[in-house]
Protein backbone atom coordinates (compact mmCIF):
# COMPACT_ATOMS: atom_id res chain seq x y z
CA UNK A 1 0.00 0.00 0.00
CA UNK A 2 1.09 3.49 -0.89
CA UNK A 3 1.81 6.01 1.35
CA UNK A 4 0.97 9.43 1.07
CA UNK A 5 1.32 13.65 2.39
CA UNK A 6 0.40 17.08 1.97
CA UNK A 7 2.63 18.88 -0.40
CA UNK A 8 0.59 22.06 -0.89
CA UNK A 9 -1.97 24.18 0.80
CA UNK A 10 -3.82 27.10 0.47
CA UNK A 11 -6.42 29.40 2.07
CA UNK A 12 -9.79 31.94 1.19
CA UNK A 13 -10.86 34.32 3.29
CA UNK A 14 -13.37 37.07 1.92
CA UNK A 15 -12.94 40.94 1.74
CA UNK A 16 -15.56 41.74 4.07
CA UNK A 17 -14.38 42.02 7.76
CA UNK A 18 -17.93 41.89 10.40
CA UNK A 19 -16.25 42.98 13.81
CA UNK A 20 -17.77 42.39 17.13
CA UNK A 21 -18.97 46.32 17.38
CA UNK A 22 -20.18 46.00 14.11
CA UNK A 23 -22.44 43.17 15.50
CA UNK A 24 -23.35 45.22 18.28
CA UNK A 25 -25.30 47.73 16.12
CA UNK A 26 -26.98 44.79 14.95
CA UNK A 27 -27.90 42.71 17.74
CA UNK A 28 -27.93 43.50 21.82
CA UNK A 29 -24.03 42.29 22.51
CA UNK A 30 -21.00 43.93 22.80
CA UNK A 31 -17.08 42.93 21.94
CA UNK A 32 -16.40 42.30 25.49
CA UNK A 33 -19.44 39.91 25.71
CA UNK A 34 -18.11 37.92 22.54
CA UNK A 35 -14.83 37.93 23.12
CA UNK A 36 -14.71 36.78 26.71
CA UNK A 37 -17.28 33.93 25.96
CA UNK A 38 -15.89 32.68 22.31
CA UNK A 39 -12.31 34.45 21.88
CA UNK A 40 -13.74 35.60 18.67
CA UNK A 41 -13.18 39.84 17.98
CA UNK A 42 -14.41 40.01 14.09
CA UNK A 43 -15.00 37.24 11.03
CA UNK A 44 -15.00 37.37 7.37
CA UNK A 45 -18.37 37.75 5.59
CA UNK A 46 -19.13 37.13 1.56
CA UNK A 47 -18.11 35.25 -1.36
CA UNK A 48 -19.50 31.67 -2.76
CA UNK A 49 -18.40 28.45 -1.51
CA UNK A 50 -17.40 27.35 -4.58
CA UNK A 51 -15.28 30.75 -5.27
CA UNK A 52 -13.47 30.68 -1.92
CA UNK A 53 -12.87 26.88 -2.46
CA UNK A 54 -11.30 28.01 -5.74
CA UNK A 55 -9.04 29.80 -4.70
CA UNK A 56 -7.66 28.12 -1.68
CA UNK A 57 -7.49 25.36 -4.22
CA UNK A 58 -5.46 27.30 -6.24
CA UNK A 59 -2.87 28.64 -3.70
CA UNK A 60 -2.54 24.96 -2.62
CA UNK A 61 -1.92 23.47 -6.13
CA UNK A 62 0.88 26.65 -6.74
CA UNK A 63 2.28 25.73 -3.76
CA UNK A 64 2.98 21.91 -4.73
CA UNK A 65 3.82 22.70 -8.18
CA UNK A 66 0.11 20.77 -9.06
CA UNK A 67 -1.39 21.97 -12.56
CA UNK A 68 -4.79 20.99 -13.24
CA UNK A 69 -4.26 17.72 -15.33
CA UNK A 70 -2.50 16.12 -12.34
CA UNK A 71 -5.01 16.19 -10.20
CA UNK A 72 -7.25 12.62 -9.94
CA UNK A 73 -10.27 13.46 -7.20
CA UNK A 74 -11.48 16.77 -5.25
CA UNK A 75 -13.02 16.33 -2.01
CA UNK A 76 -15.06 19.04 -1.37
CA UNK A 77 -16.10 19.58 2.29
CA UNK A 78 -18.45 21.20 3.10
CA UNK A 79 -22.16 22.26 4.99
CA UNK A 80 -22.97 25.14 3.08
CA UNK A 81 -22.85 23.96 -0.53
CA UNK A 82 -24.00 26.76 -3.09
CA UNK A 83 -26.99 24.94 -5.11
CA UNK A 84 -28.43 21.74 -4.11
CA UNK A 85 -27.78 20.22 -7.42
CA UNK A 86 -24.55 19.32 -8.57
CA UNK A 87 -22.20 19.20 -6.29
CA UNK A 88 -20.33 22.49 -5.56
CA UNK A 89 -17.04 20.35 -6.13
CA UNK A 90 -18.21 19.96 -9.69
CA UNK A 91 -17.93 23.60 -9.60
CA UNK A 92 -14.75 24.23 -8.45
CA UNK A 93 -13.39 21.50 -10.62
CA UNK A 94 -14.59 23.22 -13.87
CA UNK A 95 -13.30 26.76 -12.36
CA UNK A 96 -9.76 24.98 -11.76
CA UNK A 97 -9.65 23.28 -15.26
CA UNK A 98 -9.38 20.10 -13.93
CA UNK A 99 -11.04 16.86 -15.02
CA UNK A 100 -10.91 14.27 -12.20
CA UNK A 101 -13.55 12.78 -10.04
CA UNK A 102 -15.72 15.84 -7.81
CA UNK A 103 -17.76 15.56 -4.43
CA UNK A 104 -18.77 16.88 -1.57
CA UNK A 105 -18.37 15.77 1.75
CA UNK A 106 -20.96 16.96 4.91
CA UNK A 107 -19.36 16.03 8.23
CA UNK A 108 -19.95 19.55 9.42
CA UNK A 109 -16.92 20.85 11.13
CA UNK A 110 -15.74 17.61 11.06
CA UNK A 111 -15.88 17.54 7.09
CA UNK A 112 -12.51 18.38 6.14
CA UNK A 113 -10.42 15.77 8.53
CA UNK A 114 -13.06 13.18 7.30
CA UNK A 115 -12.30 14.12 3.64
CA UNK A 116 -7.91 14.18 4.98
CA UNK A 117 -8.99 10.51 6.02
CA UNK A 118 -10.69 9.64 2.29
CA UNK A 119 -7.92 10.82 0.55
CA UNK A 120 -5.18 8.76 2.15
CA UNK A 121 -7.70 5.90 1.12
CA UNK A 122 -8.15 6.70 -2.05
CA UNK A 123 -4.55 7.10 -2.73
CA UNK A 124 -3.80 3.84 -0.95
CA UNK A 125 -6.22 2.43 -4.24
CA UNK A 126 -3.93 3.98 -6.86
CA UNK A 127 -4.91 7.69 -7.43
CA UNK A 128 -1.69 9.56 -7.15
CA UNK A 129 -3.08 13.43 -5.94
CA UNK A 130 -6.42 14.63 -4.35
CA UNK A 131 -7.21 18.20 -3.60
CA UNK A 132 -9.11 18.17 -0.46
CA UNK A 133 -10.90 21.40 0.20
CA UNK A 134 -13.39 22.95 3.75
CA UNK A 135 -15.02 26.06 2.30
CA UNK A 136 -17.94 27.57 3.48
CA UNK A 137 -20.76 30.56 3.49
CA UNK A 138 -22.05 29.86 6.88
CA UNK A 139 -23.42 33.48 6.75
CA UNK A 140 -26.36 32.98 4.72
CA UNK A 141 -27.48 30.26 6.98
CA UNK A 142 -27.31 32.64 9.91
CA UNK A 143 -30.54 34.30 11.41
CA UNK A 144 -28.76 37.75 12.08
CA UNK A 145 -31.25 38.61 14.87
CA UNK A 146 -30.42 35.81 16.55
CA UNK A 147 -27.49 36.73 19.02
CA UNK A 148 -26.45 33.31 20.37
CA UNK A 149 -25.65 32.12 16.56
CA UNK A 150 -24.84 35.19 14.84
CA UNK A 151 -21.69 36.19 16.61
CA UNK A 152 -20.49 32.82 15.92
CA UNK A 153 -20.69 32.15 12.67
CA UNK A 154 -18.45 33.01 9.19
CA UNK A 155 -16.92 32.23 5.89
CA UNK A 156 -13.85 31.42 4.64
CA UNK A 157 -11.73 28.11 2.68
CA UNK A 158 -8.54 26.03 3.32
CA UNK A 159 -7.15 23.62 1.11
CA UNK A 160 -4.37 20.77 0.67
CA UNK A 161 -3.03 18.84 -2.04
CA UNK A 162 -1.98 15.56 -1.00
CA UNK A 163 0.65 13.21 -2.89
CA UNK A 164 0.98 9.21 -3.16
CA UNK A 165 4.67 8.81 -2.04
CA UNK A 166 6.74 5.55 -1.79
CA UNK A 167 8.01 6.47 1.49
CA UNK A 168 6.03 5.96 4.52
CA UNK A 169 2.58 7.45 5.01
CA UNK A 170 2.12 10.72 7.25
CA UNK A 171 -1.54 9.50 8.69
CA UNK A 172 0.11 8.02 11.58
CA UNK A 173 -3.31 7.55 13.23
CA UNK A 174 -7.34 8.13 12.88
CA UNK A 175 -10.69 8.42 14.40
CA UNK A 176 -13.74 9.55 12.66
CA UNK A 177 -17.40 9.09 14.62
CA UNK A 178 -21.52 10.72 14.83
CA UNK A 179 -23.78 10.13 17.48
CA UNK A 180 -27.12 10.35 15.87
CA UNK A 181 -28.71 11.03 19.45
CA UNK A 182 -27.03 14.32 19.40
CA UNK A 183 -28.16 15.61 15.91
CA UNK A 184 -31.00 18.05 16.68
CA UNK A 185 -28.60 19.79 18.93
CA UNK A 186 -27.16 22.27 15.64
CA UNK A 187 -28.83 22.15 12.75
CA UNK A 188 -30.68 24.65 10.03
CA UNK A 189 -33.62 22.56 8.35
CA UNK A 190 -33.22 23.40 4.47
CA UNK A 191 -33.66 26.66 3.59
CA UNK A 192 -33.62 27.47 7.14
CA UNK A 193 -31.14 29.25 9.95
CA UNK A 194 -28.64 27.19 12.41
CA UNK A 195 -30.27 26.44 15.65
CA UNK A 196 -28.00 25.29 18.26
CA UNK A 197 -28.38 24.66 21.85
CA UNK A 198 -24.78 25.99 22.65
CA UNK A 199 -24.37 24.90 26.57
CA UNK A 200 -24.90 21.10 25.48
CA UNK A 201 -22.89 21.53 22.43
CA UNK A 202 -20.55 22.75 24.74
CA UNK A 203 -20.61 20.05 26.99
CA UNK A 204 -20.64 17.17 24.39
CA UNK A 205 -18.11 19.06 22.03
CA UNK A 206 -15.54 19.09 24.92
CA UNK A 207 -16.18 14.91 25.18
CA UNK A 208 -15.81 14.42 21.87
CA UNK A 209 -12.88 16.03 20.67
CA UNK A 210 -11.22 14.04 24.07
CA UNK A 211 -12.32 10.67 22.93
CA UNK A 212 -11.42 11.57 18.89
CA UNK A 213 -8.11 12.75 20.06
CA UNK A 214 -6.90 9.75 21.87
CA UNK A 215 -8.49 7.30 19.67
CA UNK A 216 -5.92 9.05 17.18
CA UNK A 217 -3.37 9.35 19.43
CA UNK A 218 -3.66 5.09 21.04
CA UNK A 219 -4.07 4.43 16.57
CA UNK A 220 -0.77 6.15 15.55
CA UNK A 221 1.12 4.72 19.14
CA UNK A 222 1.26 7.99 20.78
CA UNK A 223 0.84 10.50 23.31
CA UNK A 224 0.31 13.89 24.38
CA UNK A 225 4.08 14.42 25.43
CA UNK A 226 4.90 13.21 21.58
CA UNK A 227 2.80 15.83 20.05
CA UNK A 228 4.29 19.14 18.75
CA UNK A 229 1.19 21.16 17.34
CA UNK A 230 -2.42 20.85 17.98
CA UNK A 231 -5.11 22.14 15.36
CA UNK A 232 -8.24 21.90 16.60
CA UNK A 233 -11.72 22.99 15.25
CA UNK A 234 -12.06 26.75 15.64
CA UNK A 235 -15.55 27.11 17.74
CA UNK A 236 -14.90 28.58 20.56
CA UNK A 237 -11.51 29.38 23.08
CA UNK A 238 -12.75 27.95 25.97
CA UNK A 239 -13.63 24.60 24.65
CA UNK A 240 -9.98 24.63 22.74
CA UNK A 241 -8.58 25.17 26.36
CA UNK A 242 -10.75 22.67 28.31
CA UNK A 243 -10.13 19.84 25.50
CA UNK A 244 -6.57 20.51 25.98
CA UNK A 245 -6.23 20.47 29.48
CA UNK A 246 -8.49 17.43 29.59
CA UNK A 247 -5.67 16.08 27.34
CA UNK A 248 -2.60 16.86 28.99
CA UNK A 249 -1.80 19.45 26.10
CA UNK A 250 -0.34 22.31 26.78
CA UNK A 251 -2.49 25.01 25.57
CA UNK A 252 1.08 26.98 23.56
CA UNK A 253 0.54 23.88 21.47
CA UNK A 254 -2.74 24.84 19.81
CA UNK A 255 -3.01 26.76 16.85
CA UNK A 256 -5.43 29.30 17.49
CA UNK A 257 -7.22 31.56 14.43
CA UNK A 258 -10.87 32.52 15.12
CA UNK A 259 -10.35 35.71 16.70
CA UNK A 260 -10.13 36.69 13.42
CA UNK A 261 -12.12 33.87 11.22
CA UNK A 262 -14.96 33.26 13.68
CA UNK A 263 -16.35 29.53 13.24
CA UNK A 264 -15.73 28.86 9.76
CA UNK A 265 -16.69 24.94 10.19
CA UNK A 266 -14.99 22.48 7.66
CA UNK A 267 -12.46 25.10 6.72
CA UNK A 268 -11.73 25.46 10.50
CA UNK A 269 -9.35 23.77 10.83
CA UNK A 270 -7.18 23.78 7.40
CA UNK A 271 -7.73 27.86 7.71
CA UNK A 272 -5.52 26.89 11.38
CA UNK A 273 -3.22 24.84 9.98
CA UNK A 274 -1.94 27.14 7.07
CA UNK A 275 -2.16 29.71 9.14
CA UNK A 276 0.54 27.61 11.19
CA UNK A 277 2.13 26.53 8.33
CA UNK A 278 2.21 30.22 7.43
CA UNK A 279 4.05 31.50 10.68
CA UNK A 280 6.68 28.20 10.67
CA UNK A 281 4.75 26.18 13.64
CA UNK A 282 5.08 23.14 11.54
CA UNK A 283 8.55 21.56 10.96
CA UNK A 284 9.25 18.61 9.07
CA UNK A 285 8.75 15.62 11.21
CA UNK A 286 6.70 17.69 13.88
CA UNK A 287 4.20 15.34 15.03
CA UNK A 288 0.57 17.25 14.58
CA UNK A 289 -3.09 16.65 15.53
CA UNK A 290 -5.84 17.66 13.87
CA UNK A 291 -9.27 17.52 15.70
CA UNK A 292 -12.62 18.76 15.87
CA UNK A 293 -16.59 18.41 16.53
CA UNK A 294 -19.64 19.13 14.41
CA UNK A 295 -23.30 19.17 13.97
CA UNK A 296 -24.68 15.37 13.98
CA UNK A 297 -22.93 15.07 16.47
CA UNK A 298 -19.33 14.38 14.23
CA UNK A 299 -16.04 14.22 15.75
CA UNK A 300 -13.09 13.76 13.77
CA UNK A 301 -9.25 13.05 14.11
CA UNK A 302 -5.71 12.66 12.91
CA UNK A 303 -2.35 12.21 13.59
CA UNK A 304 0.02 13.72 11.44
CA UNK A 305 4.03 13.07 10.94
CA UNK A 306 4.45 16.28 8.87
CA UNK A 307 6.66 15.86 5.73
CA UNK A 308 6.62 11.78 5.94
CA UNK A 309 7.61 10.38 2.91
Amino acid sequence: MSGARIIGYGSALPDKVLTNDDLSQMVDTSDEWITERTGIRERRIGGTTAGLATEAASEAMKRAGVSPADVDLIILATTSADRQVPATASTVQEALGARCGAFDLNAACSGFVYGLVAAHGFISQGMERIVVIGSETLSKLVDWTDRSTCILFADGAGAVVVERTDGPDSLLGWHLDSDGTAEDLLYAERDGYIIMAGKEVFRRAVLVMEHAARRAMDRAGVTADDLDVVVPHQANTRIIEVSCRRLGIPIDKAVSVLHYTGNTSSASIPLALVDALEHDRISDGDLVLLVGFGAGMTSASAVLRWGAG
